[in-house]
């Protein structure tokens, strides 16, 4: 008999797995834009269901923060799955990097309540660490085999630079000030081509080249 009411329940519980993602995406935004303060009844209306609605997924604030940051997590592992077959690897690992600093912005509405949950939560704290360092490492990985990447840097200094660079993300303007740095810091890590040296050296030659109108004394 379970088995013959199963009929019925796949559109109830599709209905339910519909809500609950429209929770999470209004409180990603709702958190991003106003804080750990922002109010629940605001998600809810966000997304477009009762109260009661996202207390049922979701009873406890502290759940919804965890269950966002999950979310999140999990949005950036499968952006790594595809940026695997992206034709340019070194720009593969640049777009997820700069991802990473969207996820930090959803992070920094949620900071107090994460902090809890993360130190009060040795496995939540293994499961992002473990998923995201393999993420990163397989995207960094195939740029290094392509020679284009140095190959001294793992995935855990590219995470813990990431985390210092949004250290400040209290202040105005920090997301657009981390792109960049993102970019500057990828660049870096970039395997020199001769050309390049060589290029180098053609520029050093033309700042000496007008020697001849100054005199040593």
């Amino acid at each position: 008999m379970q088995h013959r009411s199963a009929e019925t329940a796949p559109k109830l519980r599709a209905d339910a797995a519909r809500n609950r993602e429209r929770v999470l995406a209004a409180a990603k935004a709702v958190f991003s834009a106003g804080g750990p303060d922002a109010s629940l009844e605001a998600v809810a209306r966000r997304a477009g269901v009762g109260i009661g609605t996202l207390y049922r997924h979701f009873p406890t604030r502290e759940a919804l923060f965890e269950a966002v940051y999950r979310r999140e997590v999990t949005h950036l592992t499968d952006l790594a799955e595809e940026l695997r077959s992206a034709p340019a690897p070194v720009e593969a690992l640049r777009r997820w990097l700069r991802s990473n600093v969207e996820f930090v912005a959803t992070k920094k509405g949620m900071s107090a309540a994460l902090a809890l949950a993360v130190h009060g939560s040795s496995e939540l704290y293994a499961y992002t660490f473990d998923r995201l360092t393999k993420a990163v490492g397989a995207l960094l990985e195939r740029a290094v085999a392509a020679g284009e990447i140095r190959p001294d840097i793992g995935p855990e200094d590219l995470l813990r630079t990431l985390v210092g660079m949004c250290y400040m993300h209290d202040q105005p303007g920090w997301q657009a000030s981390v792109l960049r740095m993102v970019d500057v810091f990828v660049d870096g890590l970039r395997v020199r081509s001769p050309g390049r040296r060589s290029g180098g050296a053609k520029e050093a030659n033309r700042r000496r080249r007008p020697r001849k109108h100054a005199r040593c004394p």
